[in-house]
């Protein structure tokens, strides 16, 4: 294309991250751009207009595009910036446990030429809270993971050499780890059509938060299969839901799980190419996983004729650069493909048209580590567990005003009382005020509700979720309506503005709840909670994605049990 650039000139820095990324990676198809991307951020801290043009004409793109791509994402800069940043958790679970005095004093305190420090949205770290993410660009970057941070802990990475990421992978120990490779090596025997009817009875269902029959979703894509037509399996692992961190715990401690169970999913789908999208704030996790597959190729896991079975499927690594909405499975295709991640309309459905517009599925990190056991142990055995309706094992994350923050897998059934237990009980001063399931697009429940069954049938019948597996309990110190507050600003922070419900209710949601708490309604304050009901509902009916539908959940299920703003 006729490309029309500024004057500006990339360095040499600029040019040798490009050039060597492309070398690695391969040519500059425009599924290239986020690794390059990457690559600069890295190596320069900002992404420069010279930068941008240089990257155009090794992409054969208007330099518009790049920018636009580059904009999107918060973790790109696109000015000179200091090239060592601490990014401070402000979010939900970390308030719970500090985040706004470590900000304060952050506020305060000097800092060295180079280095700065700046809020983010929840790191995925909430067991550990208040968390820092450090990140140190150069020749050889750098980032490390500080949680529970301090100002001192923070004060001492920014202005010394920022160490390697210590390896030592969170603990995690689940039902359904099995030996690596007996469930892929099980399934090959099966054959596609046996390995989908195992699923299929297993009534396993995603555990992202849509809860969509796995199986089904096989079965789907499996039919697709016709000439010239090539199958994709993605696992997203791009866990940015606050108070979510369960993927995280697993591809940590037990990478090769995910790995075998993205194997199977192709060999029973007809998929010969594989992506491991993994949010970009997760660079422990980042490294486990590229490390297990390289050791899953050597291993006969991935590559051709996989295990002897003449089947051909291996995985590709990518990086998500900070963008909440990448997620949703259609905004993930529009990452990897090289630009914004802005979700598509459906039908078609990603198992007719996905990523590269071929039959695609879609499962998360939870979702896949459940196939090995189902293999080798049979679908029907799986059902039996857990409940009618709700079948087999789910990780829960606890974090904010708890005794024992982490992961806890139990059995569908366990009530939301029986998790609590597990995790030692309320923290914080013991006397709990509310319990927020599923994350910031879950909703809140209260303490008379703690005998709910935490299935999916429990939970819809006094209209809660289990969402992304979110438990977060807040005990009577805590604030309420500045918890819903951040909420609201959390989603019109990470609307990608594609939608006009979505782009405006978000912005207008938070504008009435930031009215309510300095006691300023527009009107009465009935009138001011009737508007946002309305605006949440018009979200719900007319956003394109999930993001916009459940923005207002949280609020609407705080608003309706408790009278904050009387």
């Amino acid at each position: 294309m006729d490309l029309h650039l500024t004057a500006d000139r990339a360095t040499e820095v600029e040019r040798d991250a490009i050039d060597a990324t492309l070398a690695r990676v391969g040519p500059a198809g425009r599924d290239k751009l986020l690794p390059v991307l990457h690559a600069i951020q890295s190596r320069v801290g900002f992404i420069s207009l010279g930068a941008v043009n240089y990257a155009a004409e090794q992409f054969d793109v208007a330099p518009a595009e790049i920018h636009g791509v580059a904009a999107f994402y918060g973790m790109f800069k696109l000015a000179p910036h200091p090239p060592v940043v601490a990014h401070v958790c402000d979010d939900i679970a970390c308030l719970a446990r500090g985040a706004g005095q470590l900000c304060d004093a952050l506020k305060g305190a000097e800092w060295p030429e180079g280095t700065t420090w700046q809020r983010s949205s929840c790191l995925g770290l909430c067991e550990r809270a208040p968390a820092a993410l450090i990140v140190a660009a150069g020749g050889a970057p750098r980032e490390r993971v500080l949680a529970p941070a301090s100002l001192d802990g923070i004060q001492s990475l920014v202005g010394g050499p920022l160490p390697d990421e210590p390896d030592v992978p969170a603990s995690f120990h689940s039902s359904c780890r099995m030996q690596p490779g007996e469930g892929l090596r099980r399934a090959v025997e099966m054959g596609p059509e046996g390995v989908v009817r195992e699923v299929i009875e297993s009534r396993l269902v995603g555990r992202g938060g849509a809860a969509f029959p796995t199986g089904k979703k096989w079965e789907a894509l499996l039919k697709q299969r016709r000439p010239g037509c090539t199958h994709y399996v993605i696992c997203n692992a791009d866990e940015s839901e606050p108070g979510t961190f369960k993927d995280r715990v697993v591809m940590e401690s037990d990478p090769f799980a995910v790995i075998e169970g993205m194997a199977i999913a192709a060999f029973a789908t007809g998929a010969s190419k594989g992506y491991f999208y993994i949010r970009g704030e997760y660079p422990l996790a980042v490294r486990c996983v590229r490390q297990a597959i390289d050791r899953a190729r050597s291993q006969g896991w991935l590559g051709e004729n996989l295990l002897g079975s003449g089947f051909t499927f291996d995985i590709e690594l990518r990086r998500g650069a900070g963008a909440y909405i990448c997620g949703e499975e259609t905004a993930l295709f529009n990452s990897i493909e090289g630009y914004r991640g802005e979700p598509r309309n459906k039908p078609p459905f990603p198992t007719q048209a996905g990523l590269f517009r071929q039959p695609t599925v879609v499962n998360n990190v939870e979702t896949l580590i459940n196939i090995p056991k189902i293999i080798l142990e049979g679908g029907a055995a799986y059902a039996r567990t857990g409940t009618e309706v709700s079948t087999g094992y789910r990780l829960f994350c606890l974090s904010g005003h708890i005794a024992r923050p982490g992961v806890y897998e139990v059995e569908f059934g366990a009530t939301l009382r029986d998790v609590i237990e597990l995790g030692g009980g309320i923290g914080g001063n013991g006397r709990l005020q509310a319990v927020l399931l599923g994350g910031a697009a879950g909703t809140f429940v209260s303490p008379a509700e703690l005998d709910t069954p935490l299935t999916f049938e429990g939970t819809r019948a006094v209209g809660a979720t289990l969402g992304s597996g979110v438990i977060m309990p807040f005990d009577d110190s805590a604030d309420l309506k500045r918890i819903l507050l951040r909420i609201a600003e959390f989603f019109r922070e990470e609307s990608c503005g594609q939608c006009v419900p979505c782009r405006i209710g978000a912005v207008r949601q938070e504008e009435a709840l930031e009215r309510l708490i300095r006691r300023r309604p527009l009107g009465s304050v009935a009138g001011e909670i009737a508007a946002l009901k309305e605006m949440g509902q018009a979200m719900r009916d007319a956003s394109i994605c999930g993001l916009g539908q459940t923005a207002s959940s949280a609020v609407e299920s705080a608003l309706k049990r408790w009278s904050l703003f009387a």
